[in-house]
């Protein structure tokens, strides 16, 4: 069974192909960014996601100041998660109270007895990361990856982000498990992404 967590492992993916390339969305205007905010509190999944493409320029930036390359995990793919986690910090601060929560604010001191911001905590909350994805997103991964990808593409994406419940595994162990080379793992991961973000996208259009 595709865990909750890799399925939105998988969705930051696909947004990191927009980040890598260079290719940012135009930011939404205040007005625009409210309105997709109630809407993502109500559980639209298309609010959700139209969000974080919009955001990502702005919280790829900072998201450098806090990234840790000790993790294992892609810049972009972190700042995404950074996106995921400050729309749910978002709507819990709305609950508590109704002042602003900036990034920038201190709310607490660490164990070391540095000040945290809220930017330290809603990246580095898994289990808020792991939380936030849906049935419908396990729905959806798993239609388009068996209409859009064949079955060397399925496997890569499964064994690259852990797809059958097991640990992600590295291109390079990917390569051995499938007998080829380490550069063709990467072309045909990229390959399939770019498959699964037309299908997303196909699917936005359409609705």
């Amino acid at each position: 069974m595709i865990s909750a967590a890799a399925i939105l492992m998988l969705s930051s993916m696909l947004y990191s192909l927009r980040l890598s390339s260079g290719s940012f969305p135009k930011p939404l205007s205040a007005k625009e960014e409210q309105e997709y905010l109630e809407k993502a509190a109500a559980g639209d999944l298309e609010a959700r996601n139209i969000l974080i493409e919009r955001n990502l320029r702005l919280v790829a930036h900072m998201a450098v100041s806090t990234f840790d390359a000790g993790k294992g995990i892609r810049l972009a793919t972190y700042a995404a998660r950074c996106v995921e986690n400050e729309i749910l910090m978002h709507f819990r601060s709305q609950r508590k109270s109704a002042s602003d929560v900036s990034l920038s604010d201190y709310i607490e001191t660490g164990k070391d007895g540095t000040a945290l911001s809220l930017m330290d905590v809603v990246c580095q909350d898994d289990d808020m990361f792991d939380r936030i994805s849906s049935r419908e997103d396990v729905r959806l991964l798993r239609q388009y990856m068996g209409e859009v990808l064949d079955d060397r593409e399925q496997k890569v994406l499964t064994l690259r982000y852990g797809l059958d419940g097991k640990e992600p595994l590295p291109q390079r162990e990917v390569a051995q498990q499938c007998n080829i080379s380490r550069s063709y793992i990467s072309r045909i991961e990229k390959k399939a992404l770019e498959k699964l973000r037309s299908a997303f996208e196909g699917k936005r259009e359409d609705g």
